[in-house]
């Protein structure tokens, strides 16, 4: 089942016969099954991961952008006491659709499609599992963030906070559609995230190359797995919530109307179940994202690489016993509160021992290159620990009653989110895109972008910190000038508009490496992932013949004798499919050609959950076309019958 890796190939002579090398004739059959089709109708058919994993990436990045200019308008109105540049009501609204775009359009997604594009990559396999499932669960989120910006534009955009909290959401205080679209944005968001974990799972446990068993995953993969567990258990909560809610509003029922037997506290316990863990769901990529860089610029072996899996692991359990620690001020027993404070202080543990592995990689490193990825760790590690030390100093009641709802709170949470999750993902995407794109980006723009979105990024939040314990509460539009909280609101605006510069200088450096960045060539820097292994970009099948794995950095450790898996068929999609424990090969299974299948199974789900926003009996209607669509989705295609490997001898 394996043979010694090809020797590279002579440079291509011209000629006019054609050529008879059993490699060349290899990948061009493997090109044209591979490939997409033709138009535009091929380009909404695509199943490819790395197609899916871009759209969701250049999706969730817009969704970033617009969350980003909505909350520089909310800066302006706060940065002078009496300010009359938003009215209330659009203030409410652009403080919703803040929030609800960068928690549910942006910071989950973008996390799921760096997951869709590189895993299957860094595990060594053609394409991911359920390739339709994944290019489903694209088409669901895009209609969602579609359906709230639409809404947005005609007057409909929720208005309750990004949270919703009853009675506030309910029909009584929030009459209209408002709070429906609000329900209906986070229902297609979650279904497409619990779609796109469950792909990530299959492909994690079953399609890894030979030789990658589970202690020698790359600790990105680990992170993404973790994660889409956390999605698995936690998503389903918020849709319970969303649904109950959506319930309350449409058709009269009471769960959470306390004067016909509801309980508004349901609605808190249910949204902070997935909220909490919601925090660890987008945080933990990003440490897997840290480990990757700091191994690659250290270039040293990753230190403490079982302390960091079972940190991963620790974190995704205790993240969802602390989602009292929101509640601190809702009137819960006291006994209860004791034991989310322990655990909310517990969790810092876990970081504590992954900071400590990466700086030991770091101080162990032989030459630290500080390019622009490893730039954005360092700044990661300044700001998380300090939103981490304020996470510390919440977990106890007596504070959390102190500072509860005050732009405190505020800047922790911005602390942990943008420090913890965004500066480790740009300097992933800063370290991936010349894989994704074959185009380096400039490093001189990059540190410019760097350095100003670090002094911007503390000069609007820091002053935050601040600013809550002078009192200020969060959710409001104005103050009053006797306050005396107008200058550090003028300062936190001012950061504002650095913190866009920044991003700006980003998206700028993107755009120009499309079009003229240096090529990037296979390994630019000299990384040991797998998904080096193969060209920039990767081709739609990623790799002629499969690598095999004999350690935890596969790059640095293959031999020229190394083995490579061949006897996949180039004439259908075929993948290989392992073991869980130690990816011993077991058998071949091939996967559907591209297809517009997912994309009307979407429009089929948009059906029921948008029109019931304006009648019940959409939900039929939808479940009536998604079963009709459902049967062009599981008609055989091909043949699929599975082939059994030969043993190894």
């Amino acid at each position: 089942m394996s043979r010694p890796k090809p020797k590279p190939k002579p440079e291509k002579v011209e000629r006019d016969e054609p050529s008879t090398d059993p490699y060349e004739a290899e990948v061009r059959q493997l090109e044209e099954t591979w490939k997409r089709p033709p138009g535009f109708i091929g380009w909404l058919s695509e199943v490819n991961h790395v197609a899916i994993g871009r759209r969701y990436l250049v999706t969730a990045f817009v969704f970033f952008a617009l969350g980003g200019l909505l909350a520089l308008l909310m800066r302006i109105q706060l940065s002078r006491p009496e300010n009359d540049f938003l009215d209330p009501d659009l203030y409410n609204v652009i403080f919703t659709m803040h929030g609800s775009t960068m928690m549910f359009l942006f910071a989950v997604p973008i996390m799921e499609g760096m997951s869709i594009a590189l895993v299957p990559l860094m595990i060594g396999t053609r394409n991911a599992a359920f390739p339709r499932l994944n290019a489903y669960s694209y088409w669901v989120y895009l209609i969602g963030g579609l359906l709230v910006y639409v809404c947005f534009l005609f007057n409909m955009a929720p208005d309750a906070g990004w949270f919703s909290y009853v009675p506030l959401s309910g029909p009584e205080f929030s009459p209209g559609k408002r709070v429906d679209v609000w329900a209906q944005l986070i229902t297609f968001t979650e279904i497409s995230a619990l779609a796109a974990a469950v792909g990530t799972i299959t492909t994690v446990f079953k399609q890894r190359a030979p030789g990658m068993s589970l202690n020698r995953m790359p600790l990105f993969v680990w992170s993404m797995l973790v994660k889409a567990f956390m999605v698995v258990f936690a998503m389903p909560a918020i849709v319970v919530a969303s649904s109950l809610l959506a319930m309350d509003r449409l058709i009269a029922t009471h769960f959470f109307n306390p004067s016909e037997g509801g309980d508004s506290l349901l609605w808190q316990h249910l949204f902070w179940f997935f909220g909490h863990p919601e925090v660890y769901i987008i945080f933990l990529p990003a440490t897997g994202m840290v480990s990757t860089l700091v191994t690659a610029f250290s270039r040293r072996r990753t230190f403490g690489y079982l302390a960091l899996v079972l940190a991963l692991v620790a974190t995704g359990f205790i993240g969802f016993g602390l989602w009292v620690h929101h509640m601190f001020a809702a009137g819960l027993p006291q006994l209860g509160q004791s034991f989310f404070t322990a655990a909310s202080i517990m969790i810092a543990v876990p970081s504590g021992v992954q900071i400590f592995c990466w700086l030991a990689t770091i101080w162990s490193a032989r030459k630290l290159r500080l390019a622009t990825p490893m730039l954005f760790v360092l700044g990661f590690i300044f700001i998380f620990v300090l939103g981490g030390l304020t996470g510390v100093m919440l977990a106890s009641v007596p504070i959390d009653l102190q500072v509860h709802d005050t732009f405190f709170v505020v800047a922790h949470f911005h602390y942990v989110l943008i420090g913890g999750a965004v500066f480790p993902l740009l300097g992933a995407l800063y370290y991936w895109i010349p894989k994704l794109t074959g185009r380096m980006m400039s490093e001189r723009v990059g540190k410019l972008s760097f350095w100003v979105l670090f002094a911007g990024f503390n000069l609007t939040f820091f002053p935050m910190h601040q600013l809550g314990l002078r009192g200020m509460p969060r959710r409001v539009y104005t103050y009053k000038a006797e306050m005396g909280w107008g200058d550090l609101n003028l300062l936190a605006t001012l950061g504002g508009v650095l913190l866009t510069v920044g991003v700006l200088l980003f998206v700028g450096n993107f755009l120009w490496s499309r079009r003229r960045g240096l090529p990037a060539g296979d390994n630019p820097w000299d990384a040991d992932g797998l998904e080096w292994a193969t060209t920039s970009p990767p081709p739609p099948y990623n790799f002629a013949w499969l690598p095999t794995v004999q350690g935890r950095h596969p790059l640095w450790e293959q031999t020229p004798d190394q083995p490579v898996v061949v006897g996949l068929r180039s004439d259908r999609r075929e993948v290989l499919v392992t073991r869980t424990l130690d990816a011993e090969p077991d058998h071949r299974e091939v996967q559907p050609r591209p297809t517009l299948v997912p994309l009307w199974l979407a429009l089929a789900t948009a059906v029921g959950f948008v029109g019931v926003i304006f009648t019940p009996w959409a939900i039929p209607a939808g479940l009536i076309l998604a079963g009709a669509v459902l049967v062009g989705w599981f008609w055989p295609q091909v043949d699929q019958d599975e082939t059994l490997l030969e043993e190894q001898p």
